[in-house]
C-alpha cells in the first residue's frame, strides 16, 4: 500500500498535493491524518469520492510500502500516523514541503523542499513535465486540476501573498488549460476585504432581504455611501457565501452633486443620484446578463453589473429582484435524482455477505431494512472495511450501520438535498414515500446534476466542464432521422410517460449521431432503455412496452428474451422503415458470476445500465419525452472521449468480466479510427497476462464468453473490410490467445492469411458484395473460357516436359515479385486471377479455420467446438492433418494432370485451401494448378451419352466416365468422336 499523508488541519495545499502525487503514483491513497480546515471539509462533503481518499483507522500498517508526505517536514503534524514511518518494512518515506523555515525531523528517502508559494505547484511541475515527455496525450480530470488549483490560490491568496512566485503563476495557468473549475474555485477561495468593505458588509448584513422560492433563497440589499466604492464584486461575494444565499443583488447608491455631506441619502427620494448594482446567482436557468440589460448593464449570466442614474433607487432593486425570481426554474426533486431500486439487506446480514453484495454491484453503501421493508439504518463500503479491518465479517451489520437516518422525499428538491449533504456529511439520502424505501439519492447523483447544470449554462464563466453538452441533442436527432422512426421513437415516449416510465434511446445510435457529418443518419439498430418497474409481470417494462408497440405497428415481427427483460421489434424490407431492428430493454445491471461467464441481470436504473456497458462512447443515452426531453446522459465522460477520439473502458475489470471486450475495443478503434486509450491497454494486457480465461475453463469447465460471443466478435472483425488492421492490432495485443493459449500472430501465420486471402480474391467477381462465391454469370464465364481451353488440351501434354524445364524459371521469377511485394521469402499464389471453384462458405470462416488450422492438430477440433462452429468446420479441421500428410507422401507421384485430378478431387475444397496454405511451395502449386486449371473439367461425354450409345447404367458408368476424364486431362483425347473410339476400342460392347 503506498500512501500520501496530509498533516493535521489538513488545508487546500495538502489536500491539492496529495491529489496530484495520486496521479503521478497511480493507486496511492490519501490519509487525513487529523481534520481538515472547515472549508476543506465542506469541500469533501460534495467531492469525497472523487479522491482516493481513505480512513486511518481502515489502514493495515503491515501492508505499508512507502509514504509520502505533502506540505509539512515535521512529525508531529502527522499525528498518530507518524508511527507509520518507523515500520520496518517502509521502502521509501519522500517529502514534499514549501516550508523553508522548518527543521525536518523526519527520515526521508526523498526530500524536496524549495521556495515557491505552495508545495502543490512542485507536483503540478511534475505533473506538467511528464505531460510534455510523454508521447501519449495526457489530461487531468476536472475534479483534479480544480483541487490543485485551489491548493495554490489558497495559500498563495490568489498570488497576492508575498511568498508567491512566478512559478506558481505557471503552476495555476496549466492547471487552468487543464480545466479546473474557476466556479468551485471562487465558491471556496476567500479573499480578503478592505476596512471599509468590512462596514459595508456589516450594514449588509443587517438590512438583507430574502426569499426562498423553488428551494432556492433570493437576496437584496441596497447600501448608500458618500461616493463610490470600488471592490462591490468581493463584497458581493463574501455576502453571498455567508449568507449562503443562492442569488444576490447588492446595490450601491450615491450622490454625485458638489454637496460632501451625503451619508444619509434617503433611497427613496428621486434625487440626483447614481445607481450601482452587482448581481450574483448559482441558480441553474436564470441570467443577470439579460435581466441587467435594459437599464444598460450586461456581463455573464451569473455574474454581472449596472450602473444609472437619476432613478428610485429602492424601486428598481425591488423591480429587478421580482423579474429574477421570475427566473428561476423548478429545480430537480429526488424522484428525478435517485436511483432505483435500491439495493438492500436486512439487519441481521454478515459484514462479510454485505461486502460481498458490495463487490458484486460496485456501490459505496447498502440500506438496511426490516422485515416489514422498513428502512432500518444504511451501511457504508467506510464502515464495511472497518469491520473486516478488525475481524467481524462475521457480525451482523446492525451493529455497524447507522440507524439514526436523515431522510427526503421523492418532492424533495436538489437545493434542500445538497443543503442536507453538506450539513450533515452525508452521502447518501434515502427516499421514502408512504414509509417504504423507494429511492436513493448519492452525492455522485447530486454533483452528476450541479455538473450538467453548469454545463447546460453555456454562458457561464463558472461552468465545470467535464464534457461538452451539444445545445439540443432532441433537434440534431430528429432532424437527422426519418419522419417515421423520430414518430415512432415520440409514440414510444408517450407510451411510457403514460405508464410512469422514462425512455431512453442509448449506445451507438447516440455515439454515431454525435459523431455522424451528414444530415441525415441511417440507422438500422436502434436500442431504446426503459427505466421503471412494471407492475403487471415479471417480463419487465421494456418487454410490456415492446408489446404495446407491436400493437400499433402489427407488420413488425416482436421477439421477446424474457430472461434478460428485452424484446426486439423487426421490420425487414418496409416501406416506411426499410430494415431496422429496435431493442427494447428495460433497465438493468449485470453481474458475472465468474470471468468470461454469462452475465446475471437483475432490474436497475439507468446509470446503472449505462455502467454495465463496455466502453464510454458506448454508454451515452438520450432522454426521450418530458421532462427534459432531449437531455443527454453522459455519467462517464463519453463525450470527451469522443472529441479525443479514444477507446476508455469503464473499470479495470472489464475485460477480467467479459474478454469479447478486447475484440470490440479493437473493432471500434479500427472502424472509427480511434486509439485504445493507454490506461485502458493496460487492463487488456493483464487480462491476457493473469491466463484467467483458462484456469476459469478448467475450473467450470467453459467460459461462455470464449464461446460463441467470441465467434460473433471474430465474425464481425474477419468480415470487416478493414480485418487486416483489425487483426494486426489484435496480434500486437496478444488477444488472439483468447482462442487458445498457444496462437499468436507470428509472420508465417500472417503468410497463410495474405496467402488464403489472395485465393480468395483470385475467384471473385470484380464488385462483389458477398463473402458467398454463387454468381451466377461468373460460373458461365469461367465455363466458357474452359471450353476453350479444352481445344489446347491436345498439346498440353506435349508440352507437359518443356513447362517442366520452365519450372525452374517461374520460380525464381515468382521470387521477385514476392520479395517486391511483401519483402518476404515466402511464396503467394501464383495465378491471382484465374478460374476458381465455388467455395459456399463464408470468407470470414475461412479465415477463422485458417487461424484454428494453425494451432497444434490436437487442439483445432477441441477449439472449433468450442466457438461453435458448424459440424463440417470441425470435422475439416480434424482430419486436415491426416489429410495433409497423405497429400505430402503422394503428390510427388502424381506426373500427369489425370493422377492430379483423381487424388485430390477426394478433398473438400476448403481443405485443399488449408493444406495448400501449410504445405511447401511444390505442394502448393500442384493444387492452386488443380484448382484453376483442372478441377472444373468434364469427361467428353456423360452419362446420357454412354446410354444413347447402348451401354448399360451400373457401377461401370463411373470407370468409364473417369477413364474419359483422364484422358482428356493427358491430352489423349480430342473431340466427342475420339472419345466415342476411345470407349469403343476400350469398353467393346457385346
Amino acid at each position: 500500500m503506498d500512501l500520501v499523508l496530509c498533516h493535521t488541519t489538513a488545508d487546500f495545499d495538502a489536500l491539492g498535493a496529495a491529489v496530484g502525487l495520486c496521479v503521478l503514483r497511480p493507486g496511492s491513497r490519501i490519509v487525513l491524518t487529523g481534520g481538515c480546515h472547515p472549508t476543506v471539509r465542506d469541500f469533501l462533503a460534495l467531492h469525497r469520492d472523487e479522491y482516493p481518499l481513505i480512513e486511518r483507522r481502515s489502514v493495515n500498517p503491515q501492508r505499508i510500502r512507502s509514504i509520502t508526505i505533502v506540505d509539512t517536514s515535521q512529525r508531529d503534524r502527522l499525528g498518530k500516523a507518524a508511527e507509520w514511518l518507523d515500520l520496518p518494512q517502509v521502502s521509501e518515506i519522500a517529502v514534499f514541503d514549501h516550508h523553508l523555515e522548518a527543521h525536518s525531523d523526519i527520515p526521508a528517502t526523498v526530500t524536496q523542499i524549495e521556495a515557491v508559494g505552495a508545495s502543490t505547484t512542485l507536483i503540478v511541475e511534475k505533473l506538467k513535465n511528464q505531460a510534455e515527455k510523454s508521447d501519449i496525450p495526457f489530461r487531468l480530470l476536472p475534479s483534479e486540476a480544480t483541487v490543485m488549483a485551489l491548493g495554490i490560490h489558497v495559500d498563495t491568496g490568489s498570488l497576492t501573498f508575498e511568498g508567491a512566485t512566478a512559478r506558481d503563476a505557471i503552476a495555476l495557468a496549466w492547471l487552468m488549460e487543464q480545466g479546473a473549475s474557476l466556479g468551485v474555485i471562487a465558491e471556496y477561495v476567500e479573499p480578503g476585504l478592505s476596512p471599509q468593505l468590512q462596514d459595508l458588509l456589516r450594514e449588509a448584513l443587517n438590512n438583507l432581504r430574502s426569499e426562498t422560492l423553488h428551494g432556492y433563497s433570493v437576496a437584496w440589499v441596497l447600501l448608500s455611501t458618500e461616493a463610490y466604492v470600488p471592490g462591490l464584486s468581493s463584497l458581493a461575494s463574501r455576502l453571498l457565501d455567508l449568507t449562503e444565499t443562492d442569488a444576490l443583488l447588492l446595490g450601491n447608491v450615491y450622490k454625485f452633486g458638489e454637496n460632501e455631506n451625503n451619508r444619509n441619502i434617503d433611497p427613496e427620494s428621486p434625487v440626483s443620484n447614481r445607481l450601482t448594482i452587482i448581481g450574483r446567482s448559482r441558480i441553474e436557468g436564470t441570467n443577470l446578463s439579460e435581466l441587467f440589460k435594459p437599464l444598460g448593464g450586461g456581463g455573464h449570466a451569473r455574474a454581472a453589473s449596472l450602473a444609472t442614474r437619476d432613478v428610485d433607487a429602492l424601486l428598481t432593486l425591488n423591480q429587478l429582484a421580482d423579474e429574477l425570481k421570475t427566473q428561476i426554474p423548478h429545480p430537480p426533486t429526488a424522484r428525478e435524482l435517485m436511483s432505483s431500486p435500491v439495493r438492500s439487506i436486512r439487519p441481521e446480514t454478515s459484514v462479510g455477505e454485505a461486502h460481498r453484495i458490495l463487490l458484486r454491484y460496485g456501490h459505496s453503501g447498502l440500506s438496511v431494512v426490516d422485515a416489514g421493508d422498513r428502512l432500518a439504518g444504511i451501511i457504508s463500503r467506510r464502515d464495511i472495511d472497518i469491520a473486516l479491518h478488525h475481524g467481524f465479517s462475521h457480525a451482523p451489520v446492525k451493529g455497524y450501520m447507522t440507524p439514526q437516518l436523515k431522510t427526503i422525499a421523492p418532492d424533495t428538491l436538489l437545493p434542500e438535498i445538497e443543503s442536507l449533504m453538506v450539513t450533515y456529511d452525508i452521502g447518501r439520502l434515502p427516499v421514502l414515500e408512504n414509509g417504504q424505501l423507494v429511492g436513493i439519492v448519492t452525492r455522485t447523483d447530486v454533483l452528476r446534476e450541479l455538473h450538467q447544470q453548469k454545463a447546460r449554462d453555456r454562458g457561464s464563466n463558472a461552468e465545470l466542464s467535464y464534457c461538452a453538452v451539444p445545445e439540443s441533442v432532441e433537434q440534431l436527432l430528429r432532424s437527422r432521422i426519418s419522419p417515421e422512426l423520430w414518430q415512432l421513437l415520440s409514440i414510444a415516449a408517450n407510451i411510457a410517460q403514460n405508464r410512469g416510465w422514462q425512455l431512453y434511446i442509448v449506445g451507438g445510435a447516440v455515439r454515431d449521431l454525435l459523431l455522424a457529418t451528414d444530415d441525415t443518419l441511417a440507422l438500422t439498430d436502434i436500442d431504446l432503455v426503459v427505466d421503471g418497474k412494471c407492475g403487471s409481470d415479471d417480463s419487465g417494462a421494456g418487454v410490456e412496452l415492446a408489446s404495446s408497440l407491436q400493437k400499433l405497428y402489427p407488420e413488425s415481427r416482436l421477439d421477446v428474451h424474457g430472461q434478460f427483460q428485452t424484446a426486439a421489434l423487426l421490420w425487414h424490407k418496409d416501406s416506411a422503415f426499410g430494415s431496422l431492428w429496435v431493442d427494447i430493454a428495460t433497465a438493468r445491471t449485470e453481474f458475472y458470476p465468474y470471468p468470461a461467464a454469462n452475465p446475471e441481470v437483475e432490474a436497475s436504473s439507468i446509470r446503472q445500465d449505462l455502467y454495465r456497458r463496455d466502453f464510454t462512447i458506448n454508454a451515452l443515452a438520450v432522454r426521450l419525452g418530458v421532462p427534459r426531453s432531449g437531455e443527454l446522459l453522459d455519467f462517464f465522460c463519453g463525450l470527451l472521449d469522443l472529441e479525443s477520439k479514444q477507446i476508455r473502458v469503464l473499470h479495470a475489470n472489464s475485460f477480467i468480466e467479459d474478454p469479447t471486450r478486447i475484440y470490440r475495443a479493437v473493432r471500434f478503434a479500427v472502424r472509427l479510427g480511434f486509439e485504445i486509450e493507454p490506461q485502458t491497454e493496460g487492463y487488456i494486457r493483464n487480462a491476457l497476462a493473469s491466463g484467467i480465461y483458462y484456469r476459469i475453463q478448467g475450473e467450470n469447465g467453459r467460459a461462455p464468453a470464449l464461446e460463441t460471443r467470441l465467434k460473433s466478435e471474430l465474425k464481425y472483425i474477419l468480415q470487416a473490410p478493414y480485418w487486416k488492421v483489425a487483426l494486426q492490432m489484435l496480434g500486437d495485443l496478444q488477444a488472439l490467445r483468447c482462442i487458445h493459449p498457444s496462437l499468436e500472430l507470428d509472420r508465417e501465420l500472417w503468410r497463410q492469411l495474405r496467402l488464403l486471402d489472395r485465393c480468395l480474391n483470385g475467384r471473385k467477381k470484380e464488385g462483389s458484395a458477398t463473402d458467398y462465391v454463387t454468381d451466377v454469370t461468373d460460373v458461365t464465364d469461367r465455363r466458357k473460357k474452359e471450353k476453350g481451353r479444352r481445344k489446347e488440351e491436345k498439346g498440353r501434354r506435349k508440352e507437359e516436359e518443356g513447362r517442366r524445364k520452365e519450372e525452374e524459371g517461374r520460380r525464381k521469377e515468382e521470387e521477385g515479385r514476392r520479395k517486391e511485394e511483401e519483402g518476404r521469402d515466402n511464396a503467394l499464389f501464383p495465378i491471382p486471377h484465374s478460374p476458381f471453384p465455388i467455395i459456399n462458405i463464408p470468407d470470414w470462416q475461412m479465415r477463422l479455420e485458417v487461424l484454428i488450422a494453425y494451432l497444434a492438430p490436437e487442439y483445432r477440433g477441441k477449439v472449433a467446438a468450442n466457438l461453435q462452429l458448424p459440424a463440417d468446420s470441425i470435422k475439416r479441421l480434424e482430419v486436415l492433418e491426416a489429410g495433409k500428410n497423405q497429400l505430402a507422401e503422394n503428390l510427388p507421384k502424381c506426373e500427369l494432370p489425370s493422377q492430379l485430378v483423381l487424388l485430390l478431387r477426394n478433398y473438400e475444397l476448403p481443405v485443399l485451401i488449408a493444406i495448400a496454405l501449410q504445405s511447401p511451395r511444390s505442394a502448393r502449386r500442384q493444387i492452386w494448378e488443380y484448382l484453376t486449371k483442372w478441377a472444373n473439367v468434364e469427361p467428353p461425354l456423360n452419362g446420357n451419352d454412354l446410354k444413347a450409345l447402348g451401354y448399360k447404367p451400373g457401377p461401370g458408368f463411373k470407370r468409364m466416365l473417369d477413364d474419359l476424364l483422364a484422358a482428356k486431362l493427358d491430352g489423349n483425347l480430342g473431340d466427342r468422336a475420339a472419345a466415342i473410339s476411345f470407349l469403343a476400342e476400350r469398353y467393346p460392347q457385346a
